[in-house]
């Protein structure tokens, strides 16, 4: 079997220890060169020609048409990362090619940062960290945070997705949590069974303290997050998204955080990054960090291992985790 990595040189370093490739090597054949960053040169055509499986990350190109008709012998693409949608093209599909992706490693980060961001929430923690007026004050009860508590809250998680799913589950570690999820295509029994209850968005929103989004970037869910369901949301509510950031109206929400009445954590914008003159960059009840909630540093050998796990799944002829299909590539992230 004859592989080929299609990856930057950037997320080579960053995937592949010398373990972690020499195990690749007792799976497949590795000819030179061992990476691509590129499909269309004559060197990379020559290897795609032979390849019968790539793993894919960072700075894949689309596997368009003329490129899948250079790789006659292409039967599988493991991608060491989460959203296959930028090298996902209609004929990947009609080849009935095996497409996995590492998103459910690349879940666990997200989820776990969503827990600390839900934590620090509660307890308005960014927000009172960067008030001048309060955070060099000492111990007391600042006004016009709400209530600094992180006891029995009602959290909204929009998007039953695998990071969604996660961070449900996560949620048990807090004491007494009314966790509501807002999914049209989440299962209530399923639901349930992570320790949350379904239900409609327009039900959630005026009972939640915190709004998780977890929702996949689709014309259906572009701006879901808007001027009428942020009005919906209780005073001092926090708005968490690690998701995509065109699920929000920025501008709705810089309105409604600059009013004092809402808060929000975001580690993802739209645009991302977000341009200097941008509402959001000057308001004082947001925090923003640099998209670091997914899979960084160290992080990256989890993407690594599933790819290599599932890679050997498919070589036995075992079921895969991370199987993306026609019909299940529309709804993913």
């Amino acid at each position: 079997m004859i592989g080929l990595l299609v990856m930057s040189e950037e997320s080579f370093a960053a995937h592949f220890d010398q373990v972690r490739l020499d195990r690749l090597k007792t799976l497949v054949t590795l000819p030179d060169p061992v990476r691509v960053d590129e499909l269309d040169s004559p060197a990379a055509r020559e290897r795609l020609a032979e390849a019968e499986v790539l793993i894919t990350s960072w700075g894949v190109p689309q596997l368009s048409g003329a490129r899948l008709a250079a790789a006659p012998r292409l039967r599988a693409v493991f991608h060491a990362a989460g959203s296959v949608r930028a090298l996902a093209a209609d004929e990947l599909w009609e080849r009935d090619i095996v497409v996995t992706s590492a998103a459910d490693a690349n879940a666990i980060p997200v989820a776990e940062y969503t827990l600390a961001a839900i934590i620090f929430a509660g307890k308005k923690a960014p927000f009172l960290a960067a008030d001048a007026s309060t955070a060099y004050r000492g111990w007391g009860h600042p006004d016009g945070f709400g209530d600094l508590s992180n006891f029995r809250r009602s959290i909204g998680i929009v998007g039953f997705s695998r990071t969604g799913r996660r961070v449900v589950e996560l949620l048990r570690t807090l004491d007494g949590p009314t966790v509501l999820v807002a999914d049209p295509y989440a299962d209530a029994a399923a639901v349930a069974a992570a320790g949350a209850k379904l239900v409609d968005l327009d039900e959630l929103l005026p009972q939640v303290d915190v709004l998780s989004l977890h929702a996949p970037a689709l014309p259906s869910t572009h701006r879901m997050i808007g001027t009428a369901e942020l009005a919906k949301l209780p005073d001092h509510a926090t708005v968490v998204n690690t998701a995509r950031g065109s699920l929000i109206d920025s501008s709705a929400l810089a309105e409604e955080c600059r009013s004092g009445r809402l808060f929000a954590i975001l580690d993802v914008t739209d645009p991302e990054p977000l341009p200097a003159g941008s509402a959001l960059r000057s308001v004082p009840n947001v925090m923003i960090t640099p998209h670091i909630a997914g899979s960084l540093g160290s992080e990256i050998h989890r993407l690594t291992d599933h790819a290599l796990d599932e890679l050997t799944r498919w070589l036995a002829g075992e079921p895969l985790h991370g199987l993306i299909t026609a019909e299940t590539f529309p709804l993913t992230a």
